[in-house]
């Protein structure tokens, strides 16, 4: 090995008593015709190029019937047939386009040791081959915004959750083709789409179309928010009196309990599903596979007795040096005594070592309302109350609870209207679809336009609705992937054609799979 410049030069030469198969017909032959040298780039060492010259044989072919004369012997794992990277090197530069496509990969190449154009990168990354195309059982369709007014449509694996291809437009006519192409798909999950229905309708009739519950709840949200802006007239009648607006405030004198908190209903859940496949006999391993989750989470809730021991619990905030003295505070402030530079001296002869700042904080809502009326509270906006009508409960706040009853109180269309949306939601939560034809019944005769629009089109596509109510098929996978193809979009700068977008988003999914599987079997 000698040094060149700035690279490192290696001159290497293959064996004489070893034989080679024929890149044509795969047979193998030691009739050696000639040698000659092979000029490789390397991955850097030391921070410094790698270049290889290899002495390479080339071989007559002993088989008449093949279209080859000679051939050159390849190296397995060093060199591939017309190019002049190693394996190694070529693999990196195209992981390298993969992840950063072309200006980001040349720069990376750049500091790497391994310089290449911006071009010459993309070049490499359009030339590795996208996975084949298998037919999946449960496929996943959505659109996306390429720019401005263009979409285009996305595929995804229901299964593996792995996106399958994607191109420019969103009709229908070229879903129907794909389909058909592709024949075999059971179950097809999708949004509202009447584009996407028919499409699927073409091509595959007798797959089982899934309309999406998270779709399906923003469709009603929306026309909730619509009815509560035609009824803005009555939105004053929820502000509450300003004596009840102050007695309505959230209790801190205990901690609700942890069964009715978030974070306990998470950790029960998580306790439970861990427990049932530890009782089976199940690995931490395998139970992290079948539940998708990390394996010291499963490793910590299978070691715990009950889900109480492993439950988050919010950190309670530290008294301030304050609290011991609010009641002489108040005190002072009911008889009187409203200046808080007085105050605050007052409260240092008794020990208090804290800064004026507090002491005129804690005392600015007193004198807010002191001799004065009680500013009137401005009505709920129509949005803010259509979020409180379709929050479940159980997670509305005190002041909202209040609100809302006396809203409903004041207007009955909006009480009825609470409660069509709390009927639909049971559907969802109970995965059962007995009630809605009468749920829609109702629905169209509310009196509402906007939700008798919303009942006439789950009426056209009830199938699909019923299938995406009772079944556990979603399209969580389809938004996830439309998250991943807008990051990519960006980091190209919105400047990607269809088919570098498609070559990079698939590419990229398959390889961050590859990845997590390797570090999951290191465990």
């Amino acid at each position: 090995m000698d040094a060149t410049g700035s690279a490192v030069l290696v001159r290497a030469r293959t064996r004489e008593e070893s034989a080679a198969r024929c890149t044509g017909c795969g047979r193998a032959s030691d009739w050696v015709h000639s040698r000659y040298v092979r000029r490789l780039a390397d991955v850097a060492v030391g921070g410094r190029p790698l270049r290889i010259e290899l002495s390479v044989r080339r071989f007559y072919c002993e088989n008449p019937a093949c279209v080859k004369v000679t051939f050159a012997e390849q190296v397995d794992g060093l060199t591939v047939r017309y190019q002049r990277r190693t394996a190694l090197l070529q693999n990196l530069v195209e992981t390298v386009g993969i992840l950063l496509a072309g200006r980001g990969g040349g720069r990376l190449l750049g500091l790497l040791s391994a310089p290449l154009s911006r071009t010459s990168v993309l070049f490499q990354l359009m030339r590795v081959p996208l996975p084949a195309v298998a037919t999946p059982r449960v496929l996943g369709v959505d659109d996306f915004a390429l720019y401005a007014q263009v979409y285009g449509t996305l595929l995804v694996d229901g299964d593996t959750r792995l996106p399958i291809t994607l191109w420019e437009g969103r009709d229908g006519a070229a879903l129907a083709a794909w389909l058909r192409e592709h024949p075999g798909v059971e179950v097809v999950c999708r949004d509202g789409s009447l584009a996407y229905r028919q499409g699927i309708t073409d091509g595959a009739p007798e797959s089982v179309q899934v309309s999406d519950r998270f779709h399906l709840w923003q469709g009603l949200s929306r026309r909730v928010q619509d009815v509560t802006a035609a009824h803005r007239s009555c939105l004053t009648a929820a502000v509450l009196p300003p004596t009840e607006r102050q007695e309505v405030q959230p209790a801190t004198d205990g901690e609700p309990p942890l069964e009715t908190t978030r974070a306990g209903r998470h950790a029960k859940r998580l306790f439970e599903a861990v427990h049932e496949h530890t009782d089976s006999g199940d690995s931490i391993s395998a139970i992290a596979r079948k539940l998708g989750l990390n394996r010291r989470t499963v490793h910590k809730y299978a070691r715990a007795t009950s889900w109480q021991d492993v439950v988050r619990r919010g950190r309670l905030r530290p008294p301030t040096a304050l609290a011991p003295y609010l009641d002489h505070l108040r005190r002072r402030w009911e008889e009187g005594e409203h200046n808080a530079t007085i105050l605050h001296q007052e409260l240092v002869a008794k020990g208090y070592c804290g800064h004026y700042q507090r002491v005129k904080v804690a005392v600015a809502s007193w004198r807010a309302t002191d001799g004065r009326p009680i500013p009137q509270e401005a009505a709920p906006s129509p949005l803010q109350t259509a979020r409180w009508i379709i929050t479940p409960p159980e997670r509305r706040g005190l002041q909202a609870q209040e609100q809302l009853r006396l809203l409903f109180a004041h207007c009955c269309e909006l009480a009825h209207v609470h409660a069509l949306v709390r009927e639909f939601a049971a559907m969802l939560d109970q995965q059962d679809a007995t009630a809605l034809p009468g749920w829609l019944e109702k629905l169209a005769t509310c009196g509402h336009p906007t939700l008798a629009g919303l009942a006439k089109g789950i009426r056209e596509d009830q199938d699909a609705v019923i299938q995406g109510i009772t079944t556990s098929y979603s399209s969580g996978m389809n938004e996830g992937r439309v998250t991943d193809v807008k990051l990519q979009k960006r980091i190209m700068a919105g400047r990607a054609g269809i088919s570098l977008l498609r070559q990079r988003v698939i590419l990229i999914a398959h390889l961050r799979r590859r990845s997590s599987h390797q570090a999951a079997s290191r465990w």
